[in-house]
């Protein structure tokens, strides 16, 4: 469990502790991942975990409740390190499972339906947070591809009547890497420094980092910029809070400043804040030149 300063998680609060800290700031963050593949020293579930693990700190820095991570219903035959990476016959191997078992054969549905149907199950899982009195709402995607499907669902949910008559809670998605690449170029990987320094930070006993080859030997299933054997538990919980920082400041925006994102074409927007900001300390030293906001 990650290491936490109070709890924000929704299922483990009573419900006037839930009442108090959402009466205080209406956002809930929501993560979301699969169960793939993360190299043989991670976790199966590192991607909803690392999502999880955002979300909270997000929650304890800006305010707000977090739901319990969603690991299923993605599409499987698309974007999964088992049926789509190109040493997936690897992979089965170390799974003791037969590589057929990931194929197409084996899911009833064809991959546009298998995504219809989680698009569905995410809408579902917005509007169950409005009725809890949410005011935002926030996909935090572990499993980059789920990004398009997570932000379709928030644009579909963000079109509809209630929330353009401004009483209907917003919906916004989000995915670490994107949110700090300007300050740290080359973010996100698949089970390489960048997700492993995530679980070191969050949960190491999960990780072991013995079974790695030395640097610069074969990895089944990893890939990124960053070597899995350089990953610290330190630049894990570096990044976690940059992310962290910027999720909980484009939620907080947009519950502060919901009129701006009901709008056609913005209630996906991102950044708002970053000018916000900038406004304001242009105000307080309005002789200094005009600078970019800082990297988080």
């Amino acid at each position: 469990m990650p290491n936490q300063v109070e709890e924000v998680r929704y299922q483990m609060l009573r419900p006037a502790q839930v009442v108090a800290r959402r009466n205080a700031c209406p956002i809930v963050y929501i993560p979301i991942g699969i169960l793939e593949w993360h190299g043989e020293h991670n976790a199966l579930g590192a991607d909803a975990l690392q999502a999880e693990g955002i979300a909270i700190r997000a929650a304890q820095l800006g305010g707000g409740l977090v739901f319990p991570p969603l690991y299923y219903g993605e599409v499987r035959t698309e974007a999964l390190m088992e049926a789509a990476a190109p040493d997936r016959a690897a992979i089965s191997e170390k799974m003791d499972l037969p590589p057929e078992n990931f194929g197409p054969d084996r899911i009833p549905l064809p991959p546009l339906e298998q995504a219809m149907n989680y698009q569905r199950l995410l809408l579902h899982i917005l509007h169950e947070a409005e009725t809890l009195g949410f005011r935002v709402g926030v996909l935090v995607a572990g499993h980059y591809p789920l990004i398009d499907h997570a932000r379709s669902a928030c644009l579909q949910f963000n079109q509809r009547t209630r929330t353009r008559r401004e009483d209907g809670m917003l919906a916004w998605a989000c995915v670490d890497f994107l949110l700090v690449e300007d300050a740290y170029p080359g973010a996100g990987d698949h089970a390489a420094g960048w997700e492993t320094s995530h679980m070191l930070a969050l949960y190491p006993h999960t990780v072991d980092m013995s079974v790695l080859p030395p640097k610069g030997g074969k990895l089944i299933g990893v890939g990124g910029k960053m070597p899995p054997q350089d990953a610290t538990a330190a630049f894990g919980q570096e990044t976690i809070d940059a992310a962290a920082r910027v999720m909980a400041a484009e939620a907080r925006h947009r519950l502060e400043h919901d009129k701006e994102y009901r709008k056609h074409g913005r209630t996906l927007q991102e950044g708002l804040w970053r000018q916000e900001e900038t406004a304001t300390q242009k105000s307080r030293n309005p002789k200094s030149p005009a600078t970019k906001p800082a990297k988080k």
